[in-house]
């Protein structure tokens, strides 16, 4: 079955049914499962971290007895993923909410590190909201009455170079109020949180902005990320201090909405092998439960997410375990799991077998989507272009269309089934693992056969130059004319192997079977702001596309220990 010919595949999916044969299940059925990393210990208790991926900075609200969560998604497309859960424990990909970023043409290239930092999500006046920073251009609100349907077009609700970490809070008597916090990349200043008063809509600033928090102490430097809670008759704002890697969860509060402030640590290291434990929000159950959920920096695997029992002592919050008593905790490495009326195993999806015409919601683009990056079909494969490297061609780090999912435990093995479809030289695909250093097994054409290759890069972002080994070559599976075009194409399985701490090690094999071991060792190492990603690239070597583009069909993507 050639995957470049529609027709043939529809009818032998058709027959298949008839002859009720088993079709494979798509990776998108009701509850996913994963064979690497599923914190339900299934008797009642739980592991940490909850989501073995780079969900970072997580922020999460309540509505009854249902949970939902977004994290930051910087330039990966589409951004703003959203989250479901029942238990707090067992989380489902259930939408994002931005489906591109803006403004448009500026995202419509690879833009590394920029995009959505930091967001918050809010239920008021039985809607949605989410807020996040973009460092380069505000602060911006999208709304949605159902978190799985179709959120609002983004509202720039402040316009300002270095602004982050928004998190607004509309208080007793209906006014709403915004804090945040800077970056010094933007900005040239860091370390303080402001506080600002929006319109009752939550969709505009109106007032002046005040420092409520400076970190400028030499003691909780980097004060950031700010979630902006009311209890009992207190303003409450939670923080992350002292930086990503090893820093720690602060809380301030006030009676008063603008200070002053008194602060104090809630939660740090402690005891543990738990690494920086900070930025994330509380959330209370419908049964009275307190609980938060932040992230662990992991390097490769970028900021993985936990989840650490709460409670308030003396009008302070308390995150984790506290064995000194000393009002900082420490976090749990396994626990009870929260009490709720139900609880599912669901793991966020990592495999799919492209057997509908919805995309994944585990996949991500590096950019804004273009047509000409690729298309699903309901032929059983997805479907990508090659994509021309510019003329002054350097690495991957330029590369836009790459389509990529987070690392999803710390040991894994990604395989796939993909044909390469070329009709002119050079055009390849394959299978890669990007990041600031990234490595790629391709297959590209050179005359009438195919080049199995590697494609290593160190510092990609300072323009660090590739490394290409030619592995093996090939004949093609197979040689036709398409449009008057001679065209070759080649089947090929594709797998990289994960072990603990990120050596990645590559393979392929011709029939599925047998697999060969092939290239160099490679390390993972995490990109701009995000954790390692895995997935697919598609490309031609011309700095303007082909008169025939090539491209790749994937049949299936498989994640399994």
């Amino acid at each position: 079955m050639k995957p470049y010919s529609p027709k043939g595949i529809l009818r032998t999916v058709v027959c298949a049914g008839l002859l009720g044969l088993a079709l494979p299940l798509g990776a998108q059925t009701a509850e996913y499962v994963s064979q690497v990393w599923s914190p339900d210990l299934g008797d009642g208790r739980f592991k940490n971290p909850i989501i073995h991926a780079d969900y970072s900075d997580p922020d999460v609200c309540a509505v009854g007895n249902d949970f939902y969560m977004t994290a930051s998604s910087f330039a990966c497309v589409p951004g703003l993923p959203i989250l479901h859960s029942k238990d707090l424990v067992n989380w489902k990909i259930v939408n994002h909410a931005l489906k591109e970023l803006v403004p448009q043409d500026f995202y419509a290239t690879v833009r590394h590190g920029k995009g959505v930092w930091a967001p918050s999500i809010r239920y008021h006046g039985g809607e949605f909201y989410i807020y996040w920073g973009d460092p380069d251009f505000g602060v911006y609100m999208v709304k949605a009455s159902d978190p799985t349907g179709e959120w609002s077009e983004p509202v720039l609700v402040k316009a300002a170079k270095g602004i982050i970490d928004p998190c607004p809070l509309w208080d007793d008597d209906g006014r709403c109020y915004l804090a945040y916090a800077w970056a010094a990349s933007r900005a040239q200043i860091n370390s303080v949180i402001c506080v600002a008063e929006m319109n009752a809509e939550g969709t505009k600033v109106i007032g002046p902005s005040r420092i409520v928090y400076d970190g400028n102490d030499d003691v909780n430097h980097t004060a950031e990320g700010p979630k902006f809670y009311k209890h009992d008759g207190y303003y409450y704002l939670m923080f992350p201090a002292g930086g990503v890697e090893m820093g720690w969860q602060m809380a301030a509060r006030s009676k008063n909405v603008y200070g002053p402030y008194e602060a104090r640590r809630v939660m740090d290291q402690g005891d543990t092998p738990v690494n920086g434990p900070h930025q994330g929000g509380w959330v209370r159950t419908a049964s009275g439960e307190d609980w938060f959920i932040h992230f662990q920096d992991k390097g490769c695997y970028g900021r993985v997410t936990w989840l650490e029992p709460m409670k308030w002592v003396d009008g302070w919050p308390v995150i984790g375990e506290d064995p000194d008593g000393d009002g900082c905790g420490q976090p749990v490495l396994t626990y009870r799991k929260p009490v709720v009326p139900a609880s599912v195993v669901s793991n966020p999806a990592e495999s799919d077998e492209f057997d509908t015409p919805d995309l994944g919601l585990q996949w991500q683009w590096h950019s804004n989507y273009q047509d000409l990056y690729g298309f699903t079909t309901p032929y059983g494969f997805l479907r990508l272009y090659s994509w021309p490297l510019s003329a002054k061609f350097t690495n991957l780090w330029e590369v836009s269309n790459l389509l990529l999912q987070k690392f999803p435990a710390d040991a894994f093995t990604a395989t796939t089934k993909v044909t390469v479809v070329s009709k002119e030289d050079g055009q390849e695909g394959g299978l890669m693992v990007m990041g600031w250093d990234y490595s790629a097994l391709t297959v590209r054409r050179e005359g009438d056969r195919f080049v199995l290759l590697q494609r290593t890069c160190k510092d990609a972002e300072q323009g660090g130059k590739e490394k290409v080994a030619e592995l093996e070559s090939f004949e093609p599976s197979a040689r036709e004319t398409i449009i008057y075009s001679p065209t070759v194409s080649r089947e090929i399985y594709l797998r990289v192997q994960v072990e603990a701490g990120g050596m990645c090690r590559f393979a392929y094999s011709l029939d599925g079977q047998a697999f060969t071991a092939c290239g160099e060792p490679f390390q993972a190492r995490q990109g701009k702001w995000i954790g390692a990603k895995v997935g697919f690239l598609c490309v031609e070597p011309h700095a303007e596309p082909a008169v025939n583009r090539g491209w790749m069909d994937v049949d299936w993507f498989r994640v399994t220990p």
